[in-house]
């Protein structure tokens, strides 16, 4: 089994005032040759908008577009005439291909909005824009490791990726299997303590774990993590 080890300490951060944000992998003004992707994993940024405040009107092609909120409300509006607000315990999809333009606003005028920006590169380049949100919340169990995004479910992307949710008990030991074939799977806590092959990881550490089938892990305290499996080539 191979290990990438991202420590929360080391992402990029950049304060906006209206936007606070860690960069797992190089984005924006941050650099990092040795942190540009896991696999077809590009961006994993973990932002933060004050009440009003957001992204105004920007393009995006040939890029899978995946949005996470972990606490507030997130706008979307976007070029295909989609208006909607989600929040925590649902997740936007968004295929960009020919070309989308979009805005992400913080829909409250009074809480800040958290979620995960997340990009995926395509399989296929060029293919008819694409926008939806889904309603995963009746997915995630407790103490499970909770498919929410894959091939075949409603919630997918242009690409081989399985997405999971796991909210775990202290103490509680799973194995996760990986889906696909040439697959690895990125590792990253939200909240809580994990323990994989014998290695300790806190609030928002992540983990790029590669060359196996499968692994187990352990939470050492109660604990909220997101797996992102993806193709590694």
């Amino acid at each position: 089994m191979k290990k990438i080890i991202d420590r929360a300490q080391t992402r990029g951060h950049a304060n906006h005032g209206w936007l606070d944000t860690n960069h797992t992998f190089s984005f924006a003004s941050y650099y990092n040759p040795q942190r540009m992707h896991f696999g077809v994993l590009r961006v994993l940024n973990d932002d933060k908008i004050i009440p009003t405040k957001g992204f105004d009107l920007h393009p995006h092609e040939d890029m899978e577009i995946i949005s996470i909120p972990l606490k507030g409300r997130m706008r979307h509006g976007d070029s295909l005439n989609n208006s909607d607000v989600i929040s925590k315990g649902q997740i936007q999809v968004m295929s960009a291909g020919t070309g989308i333009m979009h805005i992400e606003y913080n829909d409250s005028d009074k809480e800040d909005l958290s979620f995960l920006q997340i990009w995926i590169f395509p399989k296929t380049k060029g293919t008819t824009p694409r926008y939806n949100n889904y309603d995963v919340s009746n997915l995630l169990k407790k103490n499970d490791i909770s498919l929410f995004l894959s091939p075949n479910n409603e919630a997918h992307i242009n690409q081989d990726a399985w997405l999971s949710w796991a909210n775990l008990d202290k103490d509680k030991t799973l194995k996760y299997n990986l889906y696909g074939k040439n697959t690895g799977v990125y590792v990253f806590v939200l909240e809580g303590e994990l323990e994989i092959d014998g290695v300790k990881f806190s609030q928002r550490d992540g983990v790029g774990i590669s060359e196996t089938d499968s692994f187990e892990i352990k939470a050492l305290e109660n604990t909220e993590a997101i797996f992102f499996e993806v193709a590694m080539n």
